[in-house]
């Protein structure tokens, strides 16, 4: 749980350090970039300070975050969950994210493994599900391990297969390739889940689903949003 006492002993304001973990996360810059645009704000850091600040403080914004959300998503969430794969190189290997979203798009979970198979199926799944509770219907890909997990589980009968049924979790794997782009890939698979779930977390806070509502509506939503993570870890 994150307390006020996060930022004792810091001589940076707890705004500017917030300022320059939402940047890296939120959008595709590298350290260097953060740091050129701290700079053009009159702000003198270094990109290892803005990597300390992002291991240091990102991490407990997202347990945040998700500590907020959880409870809501646990009510709200359990209509249709869509489950899906991607790949991603760490120190050159081949590695695979896991990532389920809602029906609304907000992600649920994010997992990285070794390995594409029944048993990494499995571990996600039931991470996914101790969570948020078990869904209604889960949409997959017709990747065999899905349907191989889910019998195990008991729940074969929820899944939902088909060629475009699962275009919404495709779709929200974009943003954190993105990201991992800028990154110039991962050296590690332990940095690279912590990075999938901090990102997830952060996405899920800004994410306003601006082509869905009017321009008023997502202004204010976004003032909203931006006034909550000003105050995270604040007390």
């Amino acid at each position: 749980m994150t307390r006020s006492a996060s930022f004792k002993y810091f001589k940076t304001s707890p705004e500017i350090i917030r300022l320059a973990v939402m940047l890296y996360i939120r959008f595709p810059l590298s350290l260097r970039n953060v740091e050129d645009l701290l700079h053009e704000r009159g702000i003198d850091v270094s990109h290892e300070t803005v990597r300390y600040w992002w291991n240091r403080f990102g991490p407990m914004f997202a347990a945040e975050i998700r500590r907020k959300r959880v409870q809501q998503l646990r009510a709200f969430s359990k209509w249709k969950w869509h489950v899906d794969e991607v790949f991603v190189k760490v120190n050159g290997k081949r590695h695979y994210l896991w990532r389920a979203v809602d029906h609304e798009g907000e992600v649920l979970e994010a997992v990285v493994t070794k390995r594409q198979n029944k048993a990494a199926a499995l571990k996600f799944l039931k991470k996914l599900m101790k969570r948020h509770g078990c869904a209604e219907e889960i949409v997959t890909d017709r990747f065999a391990s899905y349907k191989a997990a889910l019998r195990e589980m008991g729940a074969l009968e929820k899944q939902q297969t088909g060629r475009w049924l699962n275009n919404r979790v495709v779709n929200s794997h974009l943003p954190f390739l993105r990201r991992e782009r800028a990154m110039q890939r991962f050296r590690r698979m332990r940095s690279l889940q912590k990075f999938a779930a901090v990102h997830s977390s952060v996405y899920n806070h800004f994410n306003q689903e601006r082509s869905l509502a009017s321009r008023d509506t997502f202004k204010l939503t976004r003032t909203a949003a931006l006034a909550e993570w000003r105050q995270l870890c604040s007390g």
